[in-house]
C-alpha cells in the first residue's frame, strides 16, 4: 500500500501527539520451529495461540509473539543491544532466572536499576526478564544522580 500524502494535506484537525497505542506484535526469525516453540513456549511459558507449518502465534500477557521459520542464513543475531524486554514479577524473576540457569547463554551483565537478566534464544536473539517500568527507571534516574547517563532530560508524560 503505498501512502498518499495530497490525500491528508487539506486536513484541519489537529493530530494526536502520537497515534501509536503499543506494540502490536513482534516477529522472530527462526530456523528451528520446534525447538524456538519448545523455548518459548515450554520454557519461557508462552502460551500457543496458532500453528502452521513455517510458524506459530504464542501470547505472553499482552504480548503477541510470531515465531516465523526462515534458513539460518537469514536468522543472524545483531552485534548491538537491540533485545526485546519481558516483564516480569519480583517473584516470577527468581522462578524464571532458577529456570534458565544453565540452560540459556548470557549476553550481558545487569547494570540498571532492578531485576534483569539477559540470556539469548536458541536463535541468538538477545532477550531480557526485568522487574520494573519506565516510571521506576526515571524515578531511580531522579533519586540517583551518579547513576544518570551522561546529557539526560526527562520529560514529562505530555512530552
Amino acid at each position: 500500500m503505498r501512502l498518499r500524502p495530497e490525500l491528508y494535506s487539506t486536513l484541519s484537525v489537529k493530530p494526536d501527539p502520537c497515534l501509536l497505542q503499543g506494540v502490536n506484535h513482534v516477529t522472530l526469525c527462526v530456523h528451528d520451529l520446534e525447538r524456538a516453540i519448545d523455548f518459548y513456549g515450554g520454557l519461557l511459558g508462552c502460551s500457543m495461540r496458532a500453528r502452521w507449518d513455517r510458524g506459530a502465534y504464542l501470547e505472553a500477557g499482552a504480548l503477541w509473539l510470531c515465531l516465523e521459520c526462515a534458513p539460518s542464513a537469514l536468522c543472524q543475531p545483531r552485534q548491538d543491544d537491540t533485545h526485546l524486554a519481558f516483564t516480569v514479577t519480583p517473584a516470577g524473576f527468581i522462578t524464571l532466572s532458577q529456570k534458565l540457569a544453565g540452560r540459556v547463554t548470557l549476553w550481558k551483565e545487569n547494570t540498571s536499576e532492578g531485576e534483569s537478566l539477559y540470556f539469548l534464544d536458541p536463535d541468538g536473539h538477545k532477550l531480557e526478564i526485568h522487574v520494573g517500568s519506565l516510571a521506576t527507571r526515571l524515578s531511580h534516574w531522579r533519586s540517583r544522580a551518579r547513576d544518570v547517563p551522561s546529557g539526560l532530560k526527562i520529560f514529562d508524560a505530555t512530552g
